[in-house]
């Protein structure tokens, strides 16, 4: 065998005294492993006792931190919001009788439209300085509660969980450093889009002293009103008009002469091409008395206006938009040049009538004069033709040509007498062609069916109630509804009506249905079943509780109802439905239930709504925006749009609401179409 072989090596090593030593054997570090282990079993014990005593130390202590950086992170964020602070600019208030009497029509021989047509200055209601401002007090966030701040209470979990009291303290906080005219002057951010926060012209009663603050006067009495619910009352309608002073404001700088305003990119939004929101607001201006920015209207029409356009328009709603917004103006002034452009309009969209049925097309072409139906189908909506007469009628009577009646009266006999009704119920579409029902079994009283009913009464009321196919008719739907459609919640028993889809029932309800408390009462008022007004007060709730109980203190466009009694939720909205586009239909049934119950009820709620669509839609520097979700206080999602029915209804039934003056646009002697326009009643033909 051989020895082990002998491994010689020398180690040879270099210092000097400036070099760190090295050699050239192997550096070995020592682990940590390797120094515990190097531990006597008593310290390894000792250091993992204090380790447990540690983390036992911090386990007890945990819950207090994150709440502490919770309210550190809060009100640093309400520091960096209370900093952006500005200043509106709130329009003068100008006088009817500031302008020149040239620039303004001398009004209508007629019945009387209320203080804003009447030129005697003992009469015309007090406007600017004169007016009590209320100031607001500042908006405060309450724990699990929803709607504007007079009408919340204890309701449904909110899908945003928000800390709200932390936030109400750090609002206190801050607030005791600022003046008065500071707090009122908030801005809210949208991921970059800044709404402003209301000017508010009057502070919410309380809800233990609405009624107590604005006791209901008795109809027939003589005596004035106290000096407190007069006072609140003219706050309201000022509030409306600055409003309608602020929107005005955002399209005349924004989209003067273009359809549509988007407040918050600042420019506009074309649909017909026809300025739909300078028409739409002229009946408008006059009743709320702004004769300067009604001057401004005019001389644009009279200038600018013009029908000769190559240019297809949808025949429903430029005949409510347009011919009725011209028609209303016409009568409420008596100004020729309005009653002009009507007829220019009006011949304008004859040509759809010009179909194998009689059942007219839904475009038509103003320029060239051609109709079609749309281009994906053959069907028009039901209410689309339905819903035209009332304005096409008028022109016949303004005219002395009753070709316009006699195409629209066509219709309604063709419907009339058509199969497919389910116990007065509609379907939602009609053929052009063959002029029957089609996509029948689905009953609605939403879109594309609402304004059918509505019109049906209106017709009945505009013809002096002498046409007895359109009151049958009417009478026979309300059964219907009221047999198929109408449920009531499993747990705060709220009144709705639904939808019927092939005998299936489904507990939807678009916002567009609260048109129909307004309608209901309307028919009570012209001698039809009680019951109906029982119906209408029961509704109007709901809609109302459509409003409360969602954050924004805004109805969301559909909601959905619980018919179950075990589950504590009334009204849930789906991620899709909770837009709002600034509708009129809850305000305009409020004005009808006031006026023919005068509970001062309904003029509180409408005062909350307008407080919501002042505290979440209005932007700085003129309009104000539909919102995609009202569930979400904190970013509502502006949609950047401003419909032109925000003028023209919303904000005017809002002031027909508030004013005390029964004989302004009374209800005995105007009807109003479905986009707020109102026409004469015609007197009753000698028996």
């Amino acid at each position: 065998m051989y020895p082990p072989s002998r491994k010689d090596f020398i180690s040879l090593t270099l210092s000097d005294a400036h070099s760190h030593s090295y050699n050239n054997g192997k550096h070995r570090r020592q682990s940590c492993w390797r120094k515990w282990k190097q531990l006597s079993r008593l310290q390894r014990s000792l250091i993992l006792l204090l380790l447990a005593l540690i983390l036992i130390f911090a386990l007890l202590s945990y819950p207090s931190i994150p709440q502490e950086w919770k309210t550190f992170s809060d009100r640093d964020e309400w520091l960096d919001l209370n900093d952006r602070e500005v200043k509106d600019d709130l329009p003068d208030v100008q006088s009817v009788l500031d302008l020149p009497a040239a620039k303004v029509p001398p009004p209508a021989a007629g019945p009387h439209v209320g203080p804003a047509v009447d030129p005697d200055p003992a009469v015309v209601e007090p406007k600017g300085p004169n007016i009590p401002i209320f100031p607001k007090p500042p908006i405060k966030a309450f724990p699990n509660k929803r709607g504007p701040p007079s009408m919340r209470k204890d309701g449904n979990i909110s899908d945003t969980v928000v800390q709200k009291k932390e936030v109400q303290e750090v609002v206190k906080e801050e607030e005791e450093g600022e003046g008065e005219e500071d707090k009122e002057k908030k801005i809210v951010s949208w991921r970059g889009a800044m709404i402003q926060a209301d000017q508010a012209t009057e502070p919410p009663p309380s809800a233990n002293g609405k009624e107590a603050a604005a006791p209901p006067a008795p109809a027939d009495s003589a005596d004035p009103l106290p000096l407190d619910v007069s006072g609140r009352t003219e706050a309201r309608l000022e509030a409306v008009r600055d409003a309608f002073r602020h929107a005005w404001k955002g399209y005349k700088d924004y989209a003067w002469g273009h359809d549509e305003l988007k407040p918050i990119s600042r420019t506009f939004g074309e649909w017909f091409g026809l300025g739909l929101t300078i028409i739409d607001s002229l009946d408008t201006m006059w009743i709320l008395g702004l004769r300067e920015e009604f001057a401004e209207a005019r001389d644009w029409v009279e200038k600018e206006l013009s029908f000769d356009k190559n240019v297809d328009v949808n025949l429903f709603e430029t005949t409510i938009r347009v011919l009725g917004g011209l028609l209303s103006t016409y009568n409420l002034t008596g100004d020729q040049l309005f009653l002009d452009k009507a007829k220019d309009i009006g011949a304008r969209l004859m040509p759809a009538f010009k179909t194998p049925s009689k059942i007219p097309f839904s475009d038509v072409n103003i320029g060239k004069g051609t109709a079609h139906p749309p281009r994906w189908t053959s069907d028009s909506t039901l209410a689309e033709v339905t819903s035209i007469q009332l304005e096409f009628r008028e022109l016949s009577r303004l005219t002395q040509d009753p070709q316009y009646q006699e195409v629209v009266n066509e219709v309604m006999k063709l419907v009339h007498k058509l199969p497919g009704k389910h116990d007065g119920l509609v379907p939602m579409f009609i053929n052009t062609n063959s002029g029957q029902f089609t996509h029948k079994g689905v009953f609605t009283l939403g879109a594309r069916a609402d304004s059918y009913y509505e019109y049906l009464l209106k017709q009945w009321i505009q013809g002096g109630k002498t046409e007895d196919d359109l009151l049958e008719d009417y009478l026979q739907a309300v059964e219907g509804v009221k047999k198929h459609l109408v449920r009531q919640t499993g747990s705060g028993r709220l009144t709705f009506v639904g939808e019927l889809s092939h005998t299936r029932f489904n507990p939807k309800m678009d916002h567009l249905v609260c048109f129909l408390p307004g309608t209901l009462a309307l028919g009570a008022h012209n001698g039809l079943p009680g019951d109906h007004m029982d119906l209408a007060v029961q509704l109007m709730e709901t809609c109302h509780q459509m409003y409360k109980q969602m954050e924004t203190g805004l109805s969301p466009e559909i909601a959905h109802f619980n018919l179950q009694a075990s589950d504590g939720l009334d009204i849930f909205v789906k991620p899709a439905d909770r837009h709002n586009l600034l509708r009129p239909e809850t305000v305009e049934s409020l004005f009808y239930m006031y006026r023919f119950t005068k509970d001062t009820k309904y003029r509180d709620w409408g005062w909350d709504i307008l407080e919501s669509f002042n505290n979440h839609t209005k932007v700085p520097g003129g309009g104000y925006t539909s919102i995609n979700n009202v569930r979400d206080i904190e970013n509502p999602a502006p949609r950047d749009k401003m419909e032109s029915f925000f003028l023209g209804e919303t904000l005017k039934y809002f002031y027909l609401l508030f004013s005390d003056d029964m004989e302004l646009l009374n209800l005995d002697k105007y009807v109003f179409n479905t986009e707020a326009h109102a026409f004469p009643i015609w007197p009753s033909p000698p028996k």
